[in-house]
């Protein structure tokens, strides 16, 4: 009798194991801190996230955030166990392990205004107490990614988050949908704790990328079967480039998908680089197109990667 399912090919990986797609987070260790919001229930999956980028995950989880996701789920996920309360190990000051990055995802109401205000009456406020400590003396980056009904949107959340971002916190921008702040999507957060830990020759550097590669009757030499090619190869760049600390503009047609980037793409202005260009600061503009076809779009990414001083995009 034949299977219902395809039997999966043999993995040399244990089980909770993750295969490391890029390099961009390892060696980090990040704190991921898990509040009493519904999106909780994404936490699992973003900590293998997380991994699959070369990060070591810690998690800590409020009272809260268990109505929505199982603090075994939450280990398994991350191969550790899971911070709930405070012990004589003093977890939340991290000093014999210090973490790189502090992400709390989500970051409910609550939370931020706690942040903001200094109080820390709970493990994962103690936490972001230290971690604030830790930012304060370029020791660790702290990144929050705000979710909420958008009824809760006041002026006093503004203020919260502007105290934030004058503290030196990123907010990740949320996915504005269904009159909610929704949690971005996973790739969007990896980027974001990639970007607030890059120490590289592209941080504040001004680039601009042209991607429009796959456009009908734009990619001279490229041929169509290789423009859809093309304009993967633009957004994995892009990715890139914004993980390295670039001030990145994206040039883009609206009418193709966005990259999975906090950076929406703009139309091309007077003076921009041509299509599937790249340039950097003041220099010349530098034509992607012979790279991508010559290489394909792995190894044209590797090349650049060590021009640049970035990461290489998943294979």
């Amino acid at each position: 009798m034949s299977s219902l399912l395809l039997r999966p090919a043999p993995s040399p990986l244990a089980d909770r194991a993750v295969a490391v797609v890029d390099g961009r987070l390892a060696g980090a260790r990040v704190a991921l801190l898990v509040t009493g919001g519904i999106a909780a229930m994404k936490a699992p999956l973003l900590a293998r996230e997380l991994r699959r980028s070369g990060a070591t995950v810690v998690a800590f989880l409020s009272d809260e955030a268990l109505r929505y996701v199982g603090e075994d789920a939450l280990a398994w996920a991350c191969t550790a166990p899971v911070v709930r309360t405070l012990s004589p190990q003093a977890e939340h000051l991290g000093d014999e392990a210090p973490f790189d990055a502090y992400l709390v995802a989500p970051a409910t109401y609550n939370t931020l205004g706690k942040m903001a205000g200094g109080i820390a009456d709970t493990p994962i406020t103690a936490t972001l107490a230290a971690a604030l400590g830790r930012l304060e003396r370029g020791e660790a980056a702290v990144l929050v990614a705000p979710t909420m009904n958008g009824r809760m949107h006041t002026a006093i959340l503004d203020d919260n988050l502007a105290r934030l971002r004058a503290l030196g916190v990123t907010v990740i921008p949320s996915k504005a949908a269904d009159g909610k702040h929704l949690l971005p999507d996973l790739p969007v957060l990896v980027a974001a704790v990639a970007r607030s830990l890059a120490r590289g020759p592209l941080v504040g550097q001004e680039v601009v990328l042209h991607g429009e590669g796959a456009l009908p009757g734009v990619g001279g030499a490229l041929g169509p079967a290789l423009r859809p090619r093309a304009l993967d190869f633009g957004h994995r760049l892009a990715l890139s480039v914004w993980c390295a600390g670039a001030a990145l503009r994206f040039v883009q047609d609206a009418a193709l998908p966005p990259p999975p980037l906090p950076v929406e793409p703009t139309p091309a202005a007077p003076g921009d680089p041509p299509p599937l260009h790249l340039r950097v600061g003041s220099a010349p503009a530098e034509a992607l197109e012979p790279l991508l076809a010559a290489k394909g779009p792995a190894a044209a990414l590797d090349a650049l990667g060590q021009r640049y001083g970035f990461a290489p995009a998943p294979k």
